[in-house]
């Protein structure tokens, strides 16, 4: 057997992740949680991850012993580093900033090399120095197989998810469609993905980075595909992080503020829902749950530094479910 079909056969697609019921005060709808945090490297980082080295693989452009090598931090590399394990393959990923211990700690202990640049957006330019393949989830986002898994569990009326790479959303909505499901994205304060979609720019861009990990971008993406997309709902950071501690306070599950931002607009989506008449069900992902989110999203004196009224958003959630 050659080293690729072993590689692809690595690559394959694990069990399906769970769906949670989560309550919610609108009669005839059904609230989902797709929780992404039962992966084995924990967030939905980890099919992104599988896709960009399946196609890579299936390319030629991963053959073994290539280093692989990408330009981000958090949840992809840490996902990134497990696959580069299993395979064999040495891993180099680039993170913006000064050198920080905790955050090069998990990839390290996958065996993965930390390299910190600064200024952040430097990065990428760093990467594609060193020698090997460049995975670039930014410029390739490969779609990947979480539409098919749900739609093999529920056939929901709305999905609703963050954008990051802006493959989720792109994934989900080509196949939404066949299944009469609409897409929507959900989107974080200085993120360009609303205002580009409102005023169909592919190309617009804030130059601000989000506050909110893994979702969020200071300019659209390759990767997005506004196409695919029936709706862009803007989602303030303090509701973010409160709808986060919602999702620890009803499930035990220490999310992180993606998985707040794209469950207040499900249940923003839900309020609409009502207010038309409608019923149905509607799925939102839970990207990630970590121990680490305690000290940030679930922690008050981290969201008073940040200047967020996370209590007032709180008790206004509280009146949803």
């Amino acid at each position: 057997m050659s080293w690729s079909t072993r590689a692809l056969d690595t690559l394959a697609a694990g069990p399906p992740t769970r769906l949670i019921d989560f309550p919610v005060r609108v009669p005839g709808v059904r609230l989902l949680l797709k929780d992404e945090s039962g992966q084995p490297t924990g967030s939905l980082r980890h099919r992104h991850a599988r896709a960009l080295f399946r196609q890579a693989v299936l390319d030629g452009l991963i053959t073994e012993g290539v280093t692989v090598v990408e330009a981000t931090g958090g949840n992809a590399a840490v996902a990134q580093a497990w696959f580069a394990r299993r395979l064999g393959l040495p891993y180099v990923v680039v993170m913006p900033g000064r050198r920080d211990p905790a955050r090069a700690r998990a990839v390290e202990a996958l065996g993965g090399e930390c390299r910190f640049v600064t200024p952040p957006l430097a990065i990428y330019d760093a990467a594609r120095e060193i020698e090997g393949h460049f995975l670039d989830q930014f410029g390739r986002a490969a779609p990947h197989d979480l539409a098919e898994e749900l739609f093999a569990q529920v056939r929901p009326d709305w999905v609703v998810t963050g954008a990051g790479t802006g493959a989720t959303s792109a994934t989900l909505g080509a196949v939404a469609r066949e299944f009469g499901c609409r897409v929507a994205v959900a989107d974080p304060d200085n993120s360009a993905y609303f205002p580009g979609w409102t005023l169909d720019v592919p190309d617009y861009a804030t130059g601000m980075p989000s506050r909110i990990e893994g979702v969020g971008r200071p300019r659209v993406e390759p990767g997005f595909r506004p196409d695919l997309v029936d709706l862009v709902v803007p989602v303030p950071d303090a509701a973010s992080v409160a709808a986060a501690r919602l999702i620890m306070e009803l499930t035990g599950l220490p999310v992180g503020g993606s998985s707040g931002t794209a469950l207040w607009a499900a249940l923003e989506l839900a309020g609409r829902m009502r207010a038309r008449g409608e019923t149905g069900t509607v799925v939102s992902l839970v990207g990630d749950a970590a121990e680490r989110h305690l000290a940030t999203y679930h922690d008050d004196a981290w969201a008073a530094a940040k200047g967020l009224d996370v209590a007032g958003r709180l008790a206004e959630l509280r009146q949803r479910v």
